[in-house]
């Protein structure tokens, strides 16, 4: 009878993660086409380089303020219902930004996208570690973060074939499809959760204060280097952060049923944990953009070809996510970090070493092929050290806390990356290198663009090193 029970527990577990895994490839495939049909989209629509810029940030900003809250209201009202919600959600924004006049419609209907993309993914890694056993959590965690690797290998070449054959509104509109399999499938596999496991109270202050304060160090952050530090946008944003985070802290501290755990960080494992993930994003965010808008802008690749050729980044993090959760029967969770976060710089250096406007292919295919290693081992190893053992009635807001750190680090990254390779080239020629034609412009403007590459590269790598040094600090915590 137990091997009966253990064989439908483990059924289950991988059915659970067969949903997890299509929605996962769904929303990977949506950014990861967009990052390379971004030039596409911007001359089509007539997107300026500020409009261009919030299609990614603003998707990515509305995600990271969303987090926490949603962790929460998942932990209360279920996971499978805000689950399937997230998906609804996230389906029917990408129909109606296939159909946006303009590129300012297209960022409101991102932030919608994304608010469906905060409930999917807050949900995710909490139902996979509550579906498998302990013993077996590595390999669904491997399996799991390998989706988004299976769609950072398609997206990119989907994204360039999709723009060039029929239209920049595809880029959108395949998610329609893809979207409602998975959400009926969805629907027949998540079990409902028996009564009376759900934790009760709602902490509406506590969020409200989460908005206030993440958002406005987000906004803050993204608008920086174009508006200066001077503009009310920025201040406001800043003043915001100031004000709230003291006033959140003291009611986290009171409140009965807390947004976040301000506990948990007083746990160095926890902490040196989700600092390595922070550092880890910002390192590596927007790799495959960078590359895909290098060829574009300062080789005059087309889209497919752009996107054909930042394929072994993704190939080499899918073969290592999957083989990151076998690894874990012989090594620990917290080793294998360390050595992703050491490959990841590696790979990083040496884009910095061979960076310029004639590079050899081989040579960028063999940094991105190291960065791809070093992720797909890092992101499942970390989150399993730092879900593994929890409740079930806490994955939810422990995952979104996770994740609202790491999706800070995509922004902050994102933010950094666009504003330190634009820096070297005049105000008037931002626009040239989000349209991806740069190119046809000047020698001199490639060179200083290049010399932006190098910059952000260089600032990568360092912050990069620094993941590692967290990673030692939380095994050394333990």
């Amino acid at each position: 009878m137990a091997a009966t029970s253990t064989t439908s527990s483990l059924g289950y577990a991988w059915r659970t993660l067969s949903v997890v895994s299509m929605a996962s490839v769904l929303t990977g495939l949506g950014g990861s086409a967009i990052n390379v049909a971004l030039p596409e989209i911007a001359r089509n629509t007539g997107a300026g380089a500020t409009a261009a810029g919030w299609i990614l940030l603003g998707y990515q900003l509305t995600t990271t303020v969303l987090m926490v809250v949603f962790g929460r209201l998942a932990d209360l009202f279920g996971r499978r219902r805000m689950y399937l919600l997230g998906l609804a959600t996230y389906t029917g924004a990408a129909l109606l930004a296939g159909l946006a006049p303009n590129a300012w419609v297209i960022v409101a209907l991102r932030v919608l996208q994304a608010a469906g993309a905060a409930m999917l993914l807050t949900n995710s890694a909490a139902l996979v570690s509550d579906a498998f056993p302990r013993e077996r959590l590595g390999e669904g965690m491997g399996v799991y973060v390998a989706s988004f690797s299976i769609a950072g290998l398609i997206g990119p070449t989907l994204g360039g074939v999709l723009a060039e054959s029929l239209g920049w509104r595809w880029v959108f509109w395949f998610n329609v499809p893809i979207g409602v399999i998975c959400l009926v499938w969805g629907a027949v596999v998540l079990r409902r959760p028996p009564p009376g496991r759900r934790e009760s109270g709602l902490d509406a202050p506590g969020s409200a204060l989460v908005l206030l304060t993440l958002g406005g160090l987000l906004l803050a952050l993204s608008e920086f280097s174009r508006l200066g530090w001077q503009h009310p946008v920025v201040l406001g944003g800043l003043a915001a952060f100031v004000v709230g985070l003291p006033l959140f802290v003291l009611r986290e501290r009171r409140a009965a049923y807390p947004v976040v755990d301000m506990g948990l960080f007083r746990e160095r494992a926890f902490a040196f944990g989700t600092l390595a993930s922070f550092l880890n994003a910002v390192a590596r965010m927007g790799m495959v953009f960078l590359v895909a808008l290098y060829f574009q802008a300062v080789r005059g690749d087309d889209p497919v070809q752009a996107g054909l050729k930042v394929l072994p980044l993704a190939v080499a993090a899918m073969i290592a996510s999957v083989t990151s959760g076998f690894l874990q029967r012989l090594l620990s969770a917290r080793t294998l970090a360390v050595a992703g976060a050491a490959t990841t710089t590696c790979g990083l250096t040496v884009m910095l070493a061979v960076m310029s406007a004639d590079t050899p292919y081989p040579a960028v295919a063999a940094g991105l092929v190291l960065i791809g290693l070093g992720s797909g081992v890092f992101l499942p190893s970390n989150t399993t050290a730092i879900l593994d053992g929890l409740p079930s009635n806490r994955l939810g807001i422990v995952n979104a806390m996770r994740l609202m750190v790491q999706n800070t680090g995509n922004v902050v990254g994102t933010g950094l990356v666009l504003s330190i390779i634009t820096a070297p080239l005049p105000a008037a020629l931002h626009q040239s290198v989000f349209a991806g034609t740069l190119a046809q412009l000047s020698g001199e403007a490639v060179g200083q663009l290049v010399t932006g590459y190098r910059w952000a590269l260089g600032t990568m790598a360092t912050i990069s090193v620094l993941t590692v040094l967290a990673c030692l600090a939380r095994r050394k915590a333990t």
